[in-house]
This record gives C-alpha cells, structure tokens and sequence, in this order.
C-alpha cells in the first residue's frame, strides 16, 4: 500500500521505492519512457517480422546435434512452460529440456513439469544442485543481511544451463524471457545481478562454512563472451516474436497439459515466494510486483487500477507467510527465533559486498547506447 512518502508513476506503478527512478512534467517514469523509445519499437518490429523466427528456425534445425535442435530449461512457472508448448507444437523443434533442482520446487512446479514433458514426448534433463551448499550459500546471504536471497538459486539455474549447452556441443538456448511481461527490469537495489560471480564469492568467503565443490558457476563474461563467440552459442527468445499474453498462455497450458496456477510471478519456486513475498517486502519494502504489474500494464495486459487494487493487498496471507517461514527455518536447518534475528539486523546492499558492478554497469551502457540492450539496468 502506498505511503504518503511515495510518488508513483501516473501510468504504471513504479515508484519511488527505486530511489533512483525520475518522473517527467506529466508525472510518468522513465521507465514508461524508456519502453515507449526503446522498447515498444523493438517489440513491433519482432511482430511484424513473421520471416526472422522462420529464419532462426531453419539456422537451429541446421545446426543441430544428432538428437536435439536446442536446449530450453524449465521451471513449471508460465513463460518457461509455454516455451516448451510453443518451441515443440509451433516451430516443431525438437527441444531437450532442462531443469535445474534448487531443492525448493513447489507441488505446482512438479505437476506442471511431469505433465508438459509427458504430454510432450520430450526428453528431461534434471542437473540436482548439492544441497548442502546451496544451504550454506543460501545460508551465506541471510547472514549479509542481501536484499537480493534469490541469487545463489538463480545463479545455480543459469549457470547450469549454460555450462550444460557448452559441454554438450548444443549451439541454441531458447528461453522464456519476453518483453510483453518482463519490460521493466527490477531495480538492482531489489534484485542484484545473480550472475556476478565475484559477488557470490565475496558473500560465501565471508559467511559461509562449507566448500562450494559442485556448486554450478559461471562468471558472466564466460557467457556473455566466451560461450557465445568461441562457443558459438546463441540465446533466442521466441516469445518476443508473437502477441504473447500472460492469461492467454495460462489458459492453454491448463486446458491442453493440467498445467496448475500459483500466486505470483516466479512463485513456482518455495523459496522465491518466501523471498519475494516477504523477506524483500517486509525487511527491506521492495514489492516486485510493482515491477511485474508495470510490464503487464504497458504491453496492455492489465490496468493501472487492477493493479493498485492488488497492491492494496500482501503478496501471500499472513496464514501463508507464515507457513513459508517456518518451512524455509525447516529446510536450512535453523530456528526460527535465528531467522527473525536475522530480519531484526540491519540492512545492507549489493555495494557493501565486493562485486563487478561498475565493470557491468559500464557494459550495459555500451549495449543500451547500440540498442543491443533495451531494458533500463540500474
């Protein structure tokens, strides 16, 4: 619920819980204003180009490996789910899948996983994260007191399936990624960058116990740089290509899979919706729906006031929250007077950790400055 310290955007719903967010003479965001300039032009021209993803297409199924055209990961959340669906039914690519096993699935997350893959005929690779460190590396960043406690498992996620599509030859990762529901990037301030290696490192050298032997890692210039021009790996969003709708693709995957719903974006994992629903929101006042509601609000997918109405109201119950913190004491193996201890600690930031940020920062300036980079990073 909005403050009387808070000024929000007159169009979506960010504000100034981003404390670097800018707001022009009619009151909108710059990130209202970076979509319409940068976004929204890129978004029309993928529509319009029925011919690119034919293309992409023709160069995938060129440059397959004898049994797979790509490699996609899934999650059992909507837009990974729908990839699947889509990459296997519309562009009759023969995908393997990839899941990665954080040890945080959900019931939704399993079902939908077992019920795309079956229905499907396709072939699933499960990559199962050590549990004892990622406990500990969890661990690592509630005792940083780090904004951002999603990092260790998004990191393991990506990482894994890079490092997979490198050491398997397989020169196509096509993802969920989309502008239509993620055209606002979260504010680094909420969500760090998972992928900075040296930040991970940095936290775990100063809270962690255990080594980290079989930890998946992949530092962002080995992706970014490496797999991609040595390698020869290239990362295709197609859900970009089609007018793609949230509640639209909910309903398919319902009607043809038994696909089942959860509460918010990402909430597939226990975890994040412990994360996400409450330590972000209630220790540091971070809601990331503001974030998930603007993209939904700009690509016309849900008004300003449905949204506000929503924000009215806590992301999980208070019976939930509840639940999802005594499971999450449970699963890390602490008390949970330990963990409201922690929630009591002051605060900190992804700048009171070493970190690559400015290196990153000055490299996604050169990719907005060259239109290769469309999202505000900041």
């Amino acid at each position: 619920m909005q403050n009387l310290n808070q000024t929000i955007c007159t169009r979506c719903v960010m504000d100034n819980t981003d404390s670097n967010i800018k707001f022009n003479n009619n009151g909108e965001c710059d990130y209202c204003s970076n979509f319409d300039k940068n976004i929204k032009p890129k978004l029309m021209s993928f529509k319009t180009s029925s011919n690119e993803l034919k293309n992409i297409v023709k160069k995938i199924k060129k440059q397959s490996n004898k049994d797979y055209d790509c490699l996609i990961g899934i999650s059992g959340g909507v837009d990974s789910s729908f990839l699947a669906h889509y990459v296997k039914k519309e562009l009759s690519l023969n995908p393997l899948v990839l899941h990665v096993d954080t040890g945080w699935n959900s019931i939704e997350s399993v079902n939908n996983i077992e019920r795309i893959i079956d229905k499907l005929n396709l072939d699933l690779v499960t990559i199962v994260v050590p549990w004892k460190e990622m406990k500990d590396l969890q661990l690592s960043f509630f005792k940083a007191q780090h904004p951002n406690l999603d990092i260790p498992q998004d990191h393991a996620i990506f990482a894994s399936i890079y490092n997979y599509a490198a050491k398997n030859n397989i020169k196509y990762i096509l993802t969920g990624g989309n502008f239509s529901t993620e055209c606002i990037r979260e504010p680094l301030q909420w969500a760090y960058h998972a992928s900075d290696l040296l930040h991970i490192k940095d936290i775990h050298k100063k809270f962690g116990n255990d080594k980290l032997k079989k930890f998946p890692m992949c530092n962002i210039f080995t992706y970014k740089i490496l797999y991609r021009f040595l390698k020869g790996i290239k990362v295709v969003q197609p859900l970009n290509y089609f007018d793609y709708k949230k509640e639209d693709s909910m309903k398919i995957l319902e009607n043809e899979y038994g696909w089942l719903r959860y509460e918010q974006k990402h909430y597939e994992s226990r975890f994040t919706k412990f994360y996400e629903g409450f330590w972000l929101l209630k220790k540091f006042g971070f809601d990331k729906r503001k974030a998930h509601y603007s993209s939904l609000i700009l690509s016309n997918q849900m008004s300003r006031d449905e949204a506000i109405k929503k924000l009215e109201k806590d992301p999980i119950s208070e019976r939930d929250a509840k639940n999802e913190f005594s499971y999450v004491c449970k699963k890390l193996e602490i008390s949970e007077d330990e963990l409201n201890l922690i929630m009591n600690g002051k605060n900190k930031s992804f700048k009171d950790y070493k970190s690559l940020f400015l290196i990153i920062q000055f490299f996604a300036k050169i990719l907005l400055f060259f239109k290769l980079e469309s999202r505000l990073i900041r």
